[in-house]
């Protein structure tokens, strides 16, 4: 009997080599497997958290970086407000939601050069909020004049209109004058992306900020050097403290003004930051936050060190429970910090030096307890999760922050496996998945650092198998969280029909969550259905996310 072409049609089990037929939504990813495109704001979100630093593992880093800026640019033109709300509230969140703020910044610079009247007006609002600091400042304006600049003879120059004055001199009029004299002390030059100084004293001159009282006033003028430093500090709490700093000229003196007049650090002459025994003083003074930051330097100049005083210190602050939640660090924040510091190297941008250090065990050791008494106050959700991690050749591709590599997107995938096990106290179960289904290493009380040894087994991927594995095995499950970089491409049913039949055969409300590691912009779950959600694996908040979506 001759073959029938038509019988080889199915809706209910296609190779993923094809697309799933009537389908018009879907995509072709990088591995040569059909996936479903995502919407462009989900793709603007992935953006804005996961960034572009290091590519993908088909996709090299310019490219993906350039891919990435085009989606910013239509997304932009669309609804360019929307894009500045998105952004705020990425960079603002507590937890934080993204690891770097750069992406934030550059999405600003982008609203402010390509966005229309109303964009503009919500990027003059947002600006105060997103650049907190005078490096943000720096790094929004270096962006700026690649997108909105005009070329010179000798680089490229900015066009700052009316509603950019505005906005730069907001961010000299939000918060009290002390607080902004604060910001202003801690660092007052900079440098661009591109390595271009940048001083707030030509900012105000750009922007010509009124001053709404004499304390502002001082300021302004001390800024601008029309004012002297004793007429500042005499106003400023601030500025005084500031120039207490900085005539400071020997760590005998760096250390008494830290003790005796509670200076912070960000104050302190950049040659006493290289003293191994000004930072020794300052470990007890210095926010939980500023302490998580700071370990690498310490430990590269020498104040930290194996079975030093300081080190033990150091521990015992990063341990105290209540001070943690004070801070309100997070268990990503704290593994963020585990996995940055035992890198034992740093690269935050690419015309920086490569900065190296040998990191403490003791430190080590107190980073991983910090993250164990994180987690105090995360409610489970009390339902039942199938975690699957794709462990395929593509996803060892490494993740960074901060130009610290974190691992392999497969290690940070059963990183965050492990915080859900830990929340969900047994209701989770982890599999590893390629072109079969591996039983995973992962428990709840997985150690961190055993992680870093992990590797990807390898080969394809096809990640219509969590659901085909759980339908086999009879799996009842509220929710099954999915950690991949969405290059599924071997196998003979498409994901989100091994999902109906799933549903259809086990457990019939089952949501699920697709945790990108990579801002590919493209995803196994279906953007019709209700019950599945697209994110990035680098949210911070992610536990929460699943807590809640799994609840319904």
């Amino acid at each position: 009997m001759p073959r029938d072409p038509l019988a080889s049609i199915s809706t209910i089990a296609t190779p993923q080599s094809q697309p799933i037929p009537g389908r018009t939504d879907q995509v072709k990813n990088a591995a040569g497997g059909y996936v479903f495109a995502k919407d462009l704001w989900t793709r603007v979100e992935d953006f804005l958290i996961l960034g572009t630093t290091g590519g993908t593992y088909y996709v090299g880093e310019d490219e993906l970086t350039v891919e990435n800026a085009g989606v910013l640019f239509q997304a932009i033109s669309e609804d360019g407000p929307r894009v500045v709300a998105l952004l705020t509230d990425i960079s603002t969140a507590r937890p934080p939601r993204a690891p770097k703020n750069r992406p934030a910044l550059f999405a600003l610079a982008a609203a402010y050069a390509k966005g229309g009247a109303d964009t503009r007006q919500a990027a003059k609002l947002a600006l105060p909020k997103v650049a907190r600091t005078t490096d943000h400042l720096a790094t929004f304006f270096g962006y700026y004049k690649n997108l909105g600049g005009k070329a010179t003879g000798r680089g490229t120059a900015p066009v700052v209109g009316r509603s950019l004055r505005t906005a730069l001199g907001s961010w000299f009029l939000t918060d009290s004058p002390d607080s902004v004299a604060f910001r202003v002390c801690k660092a007052a030059q900079r440098k661009t992306p591109a390595g271009e100084a940048f001083s707030l004293r030509d900012v105000l001159r750009i922007a010509h900020p009124k001053a709404d009282c004499e304390q502002r006033r001082t300021l302004f003028g001390w800024i601008a050097g029309n004012v002297s430093d004793d007429e500042a500090r005499d106003e400023l709490e601030s500025v005084d403290r500031f120039l207490t700093a900085k005539a400071v000229t020997t760590p005998e003196d760096a250390v008494r003004v830290i003790s005796e007049a509670s200076v912070p650090w960000e104050f302190l002459p950049d040659a006493m930051l290289r003293e191994p025994a000004v930072w020794d003083a300052l470990v007890d003074t210095v926010g939980m936050t500023a302490l998580i930051r700071n370990l690498a330097r310490m430990t590269r100049i020498g104040t930290l060190k194996p079975m030093g005083d300081a080190t033990r210190r150091a521990a015992a602050r990063l341990v105290n429970g209540e001070a943690l939640a004070k801070a309100r660090i997070h268990p990503m924040d704290a593994w963020l910090a585990l996995r940055v510091y035992g890198s034992g190297r740093s690269q935050p941008n690419p015309r920086a030096d490569i900065q190296t250090w040998q990191p403490v065990p003791a430190i080590l050791d107190a980073l991983e307890e910090a993250y164990e008494l994180s987690f105090g106050h995360v409610e489970p959700s009390g339902k039942r999760i199938l975690v699957a991690v794709d462990s395929s050749g593509s996803m060892g591709t490494h993740a960074y922050s901060g130009g610290s590599p974190l691992g392999t997107a497969y290690e940070v995938g059963c990183a965050m496996a492990v915080m859900l096990a830990r929340i969900e106290k047994g209701n989770v179960h982890v599999i590893d998945v390629d072109t079969a289904v591996h039983a995973s290493k992962v428990t709840p009380h997985t150690n961190l650092r055993e992680i870093a040894s992990w590797r990807p087994s390898g080969g394809g991927t096809d990640l219509s198998l969590p659901f085909r594995w759980a339908t086999q095995e009879r799996l009842e499950v509220d929710g099954v969280v999915v950690f991949t970089d969405n290059e599924t491409w071997a196998g003979w049913q498409h994901p989100t029909q091994a999902l109906t039949a799933y549903r259809s055969a086990v457990s019939r409300h089952s949501r699920v969550v697709v945790a990108s590691m990579t801002a590919a912009g493209y995803s196994i779950g279906d953007p019709k259905d209700e019950g599945v959600l697209n994110v990035a694996g680098l949210d911070a908040s992610l536990p929460l996310i699943v807590n809640g979506f799994v609840r319904g």
